[in-house]
């Protein structure tokens, strides 16, 4: 092979290389950008969430614990096994006329199998059991609240990563235009129109407007890694979001939304299942009065012999049967201070509840009010678009025939941009203020 194919082989070779090297680049970068709807992103935050794998765990706990509690109804029973070798070197007693000699060292076996129930405990059982399975119920609440915080968040950080984006869009527009007025700017400076101050007036405001992007830029990233950590992606993701559609959703009348609140809010309904706790707990208190009623059984294995094989004639076997009753009549005069604790802290959730109540309604009312300005203003910036576009033709005409000036122009077309610019971030602002109201109803993943 001659050096001029070796050179056509390298050279077909590098280049191969050089491919293969530019689309694995471009892969990579691609496979860092994504697109993603908000509906992706809310399963994608709860599928990967760190915090409800935690409130599960929490609700794991409440369940076996109850189920420890269920264990406790059953009966307990032991059993045990001992050897006791005795030496006894003083081994007789004189009683006057009459000596007993004791064996010098004596050997004992003790074997015992008991078995214990109790038949009335005061209902001291039924009342922990009862107690044990509220506060399962309450963690399983958490858990919802847990999601729908979750899932508010995951929709708060979407939609203010897509009114950066669009903010950046603005600011994209608004340098092309300035830089347009600068170039005319410049030429009608080198012509004697204008003084070099309007030149740098334009510029300066060039200026500000790119640290207004660079600031931009900034809430991007940060909220571009939240968003990337909620929803358990590479924090090298950068996301993309699709038009926000759909801003205008059917409203009900604000009393709808209060009864569903109170009927759905995890605050209220936990409320009500710490008061039956409270109730459960008192009925406990009360109970340290009655008397409590057991039955056992028992077997023993008595051998005194020194082989540890049972032998007849050297051990007894008693079985014994038996009920216990007993009462701690001392707690009818020290307990009623801890059944008087025990009203007060029911008294306390009762009012907790009133007061939980209370901020529910206002917090539904109040994003109630933010939804319905969110629509108004969507529709107030969609005349203002008219508005806008009606001008801009006009300017558009005007320049074509000398009369504006490309200034004059550029600055219509500016504000028709802003404006709809202006009306994509009200939807952005009116959809996140419907998810808040959802959210303030206990209704956001239902």
């Amino acid at each position: 092979m001659n050096t001029k194919t070796n050179n056509y082989l390298n050279y077909y070779k590098h280049a191969l290389i050089l491919l293969l090297a530019a689309f694995f680049i471009s892969f990579t970068a691609t496979a860092q950008d994504r697109t993603i709807t908000i509906d992706e992103a809310i399963k994608l935050g709860l599928d990967n969430s760190k915090v409800l794998k935690l409130s599960q765990s929490k609700i794991d706990q409440a369940v076996a614990e109850y189920n420890q509690t269920k264990d406790r109804n059953l009966p307990t029973g032991g059993a045990s096994f001992a050897y006791n070798r005795a030496q006894i070197p003083a081994n007789k007693l004189n009683f006057g006329s009459q000596t007993i000699a004791l064996p010098t060292s004596a050997n004992a076996y003790l074997g015992i199998v008991s078995l214990n129930e109790t038949i009335f405990g005061a209902h001291k059982y039924r009342y922990a059991l009862e107690s044990t399975n509220l506060l399962t119920q309450i963690a399983r609440l958490d858990a919802v609240k847990d999601k729908d915080q979750i899932t508010y968040d995951i929709i708060s950080s979407y939609y203010n990563l897509y009114k950066v984006l669009q903010s950046q869009k603005v600011v994209a527009q608004n340098l092309a235009t300035i830089d347009q007025q600068i170039h005319q700017a410049q030429r009608f400076f080198e012509q004697g129109l204008v003084t070099k101050n309007d030149v740098l007036r334009f510029q300066l405001q060039r200026s500000n407007i790119e640290l207004t992007g660079i600031d931009l830029e900034s809430n991007r990233k940060i909220i571009n890694y939240s968003l990337d950590i909620l929803l358990g992606l590479p924090e090298s993701t950068q996301l993309k979001i699709d038009q926000i559609t759909d801003a205008e959703k059917p409203l009900a009348p604000l009393a709808s939304y209060l009864d569903s609140a109170m009927s759905n809010r995890q605050e209220i309904a936990q409320l009500d299942l710490r008061n039956k706790v409270a109730e459960t707990n008192l009925k406990d208190v009360r109970a340290n009065t009655l008397p409590t009623l057991s039955a056992s059984a028992g077997g023993y294995y008595v051998d005194v012999s020194g082989n540890p094989l049972p032998k007849s004639g050297n051990f007894i076997t008693p079985i014994t049967v038996g009920l216990t009753a007993s009462w701690n009549f001392s707690s009818l005069w020290y307990n009623k201070n801890k059944i008087a604790a025990a009203k007060i802290q029911q008294n306390e959730i009762g009012i907790n509840k009133g007061i939980t109540i209370d901020n529910v309604k206002n917090e539904v009312n109040q994003n109630y009010q933010n939804y319905l300005t969110a629509i108004n203003k969507i529709k107030l910036l969609q005349t203002s678009i008219e508005q806008a576009g009606e001008n801009n033709n006009i300017l558009t005409s005007k320049y074509r025939s000398n009369i504006a000036s490309a200034t004059d122009r550029a600055d219509a077309e500016t504000l028709l941009y802003q404006a709809q610019i202006n009306l994509e971030l009200a939807k952005a602002d009116a959809g996140l203020a419907y998810y808040t109201l959802l959210k303030s109803t206990g209704k956001l993943n239902k």
